[in-house]
C-alpha cells in the first residue's frame, strides 16, 4: 500500500496566530514546529481560550489557573513567543457560538496574521479516543473566525471598538489532525520542543509517574518520528491546512 506523503508548509507568510483551549495544547506537538518558525524571523503569538484551571484536580481553580498561566508564559518564551493572551472562557465548558467567535475574530483582527493555527476539532483523536469539548469548541470556532475576522458586517462592533477587518488569513493549520496535508521538519526545533512542553511541569507531574523528561521526550521524538515516515524519513509536526 501506498503513503501519501505530507507536504511542505507554505512558507511566503510572516504572522502566524494560534488559538488553543489551554495551557499545553501547543506544546503537545506544535513547539518544534514554532520554534523553527521564530528562528526564521517569523512573528507567532499565543490566544488561550481559557487559564486551564480546571486541570488539575488537587488544586482548585483559584490557585491553578494562575500557576498554569505563568508555565504557559515560560513554555512559549523557550520557543520564541513572546505574545501570549488569555480569553478568559472557563475552562472544561467552553461553549461554541457567537461569543467565541466574536472574541477569536477580535484577536485575529488584533494580530492579523496570515497563518492561523488550532488544534483538532473533530469528535475524535483518530477514532479512537473521545476529544474534549473544549478543544472541539475552540477548533470549530477558529475556523470559523478565519472569515469573521475580514468581515465587518458579521460583528460591527469590533470597528466601533477600533479592529478594522482583516481578510489576510491565508490558511488555518490543524495540529493534531487524524488526516494531516502538510508537515514541518521538527529537527531543529526538537530540544526547544522538549524544554517548552517541561515548562508545564505541574500538569505533567500529575499526569504521569514517569521521571518528566523521559515521558516528554518519548512522547515528542515518538510523534514526530512516526509522522516523518511520511515526510522524507525526517522528523516533522503534521498539520491539516485549510487554504483560505
Amino acid at each position: 500500500m501506498t503513503t501519501t506523503q505530507l507536504q511542505p508548509m507554505p512558507e511566503d507568510w510572516r504572522r502566524a496566530l494560534a488559538v488553543v483551549a489551554h495551557p499545553d495544547d501547543l506544546e503537545y506537538g506544535c513547539s518544534a514546529a514554532i520554534a523553527a518558525w521564530t528562528d526564521e524571523g517569523r512573528e507567532v503569538a499565543y490566544v488561550l481560550a481559557t487559564r486551564g484551571e480546571a486541570g488539575i484536580d488537587t488544586i482548585e481553580p483559584a490557585r491553578c489557573g494562575p500557576l498554569r498561566e505563568r508555565e504557559q508564559r515560560a513554555s512559549a518564551a523557550v520557543v520564541g513567543v513572546s505574545e501570549v493572551e488569555f480569553l478568559d472562557h472557563r475552562d472544561g465548558v467552553i461553549e461554541y457560538g457567537t461569543a467565541l467567535r466574536r472574541d477569536i475574530a477580535a484577536a485575529i483582527r488584533r494580530h492579523r496574521p496570515e497563518l492561523v493555527i488550532t488544534l483538532n476539532h473533530r469528535d475524535t483523536w483518530g477514532g479512537v479516543a473521545w476529544n474534549t469539548p473544549d478543544h472541539v469548541a475552540v477548533g470549530r470556532a477558529t475556523l470559523d473566525a478565519a472569515g469573521d475576522a475580514g468581515n465587518r458586517w458579521i460583528f460591527p462592533e469590533l470597528v466601533e471598538q477600533g479592529l478594522d477587518p482583516w481578510d489576510g488569513v491565508r490558511w488555518v493549520a490543524v495540529a493534531g489532525s487524524s488526516t494531516p496535508t502538510h508537515a514541518v521538519d521538527a529537527t531543529a526545533g526538537m530540544e526547544r520542543a522538549v524544554r517548552s512542553l517541561l515548562e508545564h511541569r505541574t500538569y505533567i507531574e500529575v499526569l504521569t509517574s514517569e521521571d518528566p523528561e523521559t515521558y516528554v521526550r518519548g512522547f515528542l521524538t515518538g510523534h514526530a518520528e512516526a509522522t516523518g515516515e511520511r515526510f522524507g524519513g525526517r522528523p516533522a509536526v503534521a498539520f491539516e491546512l485549510f487554504s483560505r
